[in-house]
């Protein structure tokens, strides 16, 4: 049997509700993504968790899970900037930083069966040119200062929520779709 079919067999696929988790069990996540064949590599892949605190106020904490480059989390638990290849004066920047694809196995850490949660996953490309940096250099734009010139493009799935307790989800990313998720699978 494929892991892809075994995985499917097994699994909430991103958008649907998470199942009973077994006594002292915390939610996993299978997340794997790759680069637009013309895009800019990949920079990190974030889980976001979501939530209610006691008050019923609205709370969220973002996970880094998996990233380029072999950087490692700072003392105070943050991941450091990828890097920087973009030449304003094209523009354009190169795929020397970042990674092609990323993709790990990811638990939740904090999970408490008590609490209904939803999550997410994001993924951020390496900087990039904004299309004002390529209209400047174009039409020899003189632009205002604190205009951005430098993006970080993003795409992510639907959440997946907790609405019952928590057992186990999976993330099958197609960037060709950003921001909508695909529940097909290779067969």
């Amino acid at each position: 049997m494929t892991w892809c079919r075994l995985v499917t067999a097994r699994v909430c696929r991103w958008g649907g509700d998470l199942a009973q988790a077994p006594k002292g069990k915390a939610p996993s996540f299978l997340v794997y993504a790759l680069r637009d064949p013309i895009g800019a590599n990949l920079d990190r892949i974030q889980i976001i968790k979501g939530w209610l605190d006691a008050d019923g106020s609205p709370q969220e904490k973002v996970y880094d899970v998996a990233w380029s480059n072999g950087r490692k989390p700072g003392a105070d638990g943050k991941l450091p900037a990828v890097g920087d290849t973009v030449d304003l004066s094209i523009p354009s920047w190169t795929n020397t930083i970042g990674a092609s694809e990323l993709g790990t196995v990811w638990t939740d850490p904090d999970f408490d069966p008590s609490v209904r949660a939803f999550y997410y996953a994001r993924v951020i490309e390496i900087p990039t040119p904004r299309w004002k940096a390529y209209d400047q250099v174009k039409f020899k734009l003189d632009l205002p200062k604190g205009i951005l010139l430098k993006t970080q493009e993003r795409a992510h799935t639907s959440p997946s929520g907790t609405h019952r307790k928590v057992s186990v989800g999976t993330l099958f990313f197609n960037r060709f779709a950003p921001g909508k998720d695909d529940n097909r699978l290779p067969k």
